[in-house]
């Protein structure tokens, strides 16, 4: 995607996470949200295959999410401007840990990431303004005018006993989170050290976020 794209003063975000509407605001980029309609399933976009490393998971997610999202712009006939996506998972020894599923599932989740280092990657993609959707019946590839950028950074929990676990959970934070917990909130407590991007941690890396848009003309 050039550097010479034509501007434009503000971007598509296809997320609902409020910590990314957060840290676009924080570096003063001007968005419009682009979320899925009720027909359609965005949490099949995340799911699992068998075997797939965790790099490879969220650039695959990351750019399914930004297809669905120009396709909902066309539909929409929305004006043409660029459409930012990102996912995040947490890889721990390799095993790729998800959004908990209950209680139970969370409480796991932290017993695994307890006294550990493990990654954090987030798949950043940016599709252009003048985008248009792949043709039907195409196959594989990454379409056409979409960038797309990858951070790890590496985290290591303290070890954290029952109770700590427990009085977590109950605050309610795990939930909706890949891994069970959110760097933005009390589990910054648990953090020893990290290595890469704070941001990236939260949910979008702002050093290759503010590139991809400054590529794709987004003024701000």
């Amino acid at each position: 995607m050039p550097d010479t794209a034509a501007p434009f003063p503000f971007v598509y975000l296809a997320s609902q996470s409020p910590r990314r509407r957060e840290l676009l605001d924080q570096i003063g980029v001007r968005f419009e949200m682009l979320l899925p309609e009720a027909h359609e399933d965005a949490e099949a976009l995340e799911a699992l295959i068998a075997g797939e490393p965790a790099p490879g998971y969220v650039q695959r997610v990351c750019l399914a999410k930004a297809d669905a999202a120009l396709a909902r712009r066309v539909r929409r006939a929305l004006p043409a401007a660029p459409i930012l996506s990102a996912d995040t998972t947490v890889a721990c020894e390799g095993a790729i840990l998800g959004k908990p599923r209950d209680a139970d599932d969370a409480a796991a989740m932290l017993r695994r990431l307890s006294g550990r280092t493990h990654q954090v990657w987030t798949a950043v993609a940016v599709v252009a303004g003048d985008a248009h959707p792949a043709p039907a019946g195409s196959v594989g590839g990454t379409p056409a005018r979409h960038a797309l950028a990858l951070s790890r950074s590496d985290v290591r929990f303290a070890a954290l006993d029952d109770t700590a676990i427990a009085r977590y959970i109950a605050g309610g934070e795990p939930f909706g989170k890949a891994g069970g917990y959110g760097i933005q909130g009390t589990a910054a407590a648990f953090v020893e050290n990290l290595s890469g991007s704070y941001s990236g941690v939260m949910g979008l890396p702002l050093f290759e976020t503010a590139r991809l848009l400054r590529q794709a003309g987004v003024r701000f």
